[in-house]
């Protein structure tokens, strides 16, 4: 049980940075000056909200968070190299 807690205490004191990291990228997403800076702090932001929605499933000890964290990851991983080919040929599709 005690592992149980201090485990419980560290991700209760990962939450304020999260939280401090999820305004500052929010911040970047509204006023980047660039479309890649902006691009870039929206992938930084949500990887960044995997990474803590697989801390909720261990706080909440909840298996069915972990595929919602891994869909989210992958999705973003798509729509980031959906970014990046419309970036490169100022193109949609395919």
């Amino acid at each position: 049980m005690v592992m149980e807690e201090q485990i419980n205490t560290f991700i209760m004191l990962l939450l304020p940075f999260y939280l401090t990291s999820f305004c500052l990228y929010f911040v970047r997403v509204l006023k980047g000056p660039t479309i890649p800076d902006i691009v870039l702090a929206i992938d930084a932001l949500s990887f960044d909200i995997v990474a803590f929605i697989a801390l909720l499933s261990v706080f909440f000890k909840s298996l069915v968070l972990v595929p919602v964290a891994t869909l989210f990851a992958l999705w973003v991983y798509s729509l980031d190299i959906f970014v990046a080919k419309y970036l490169e040929k100022k193109e949609m599709g395919d």
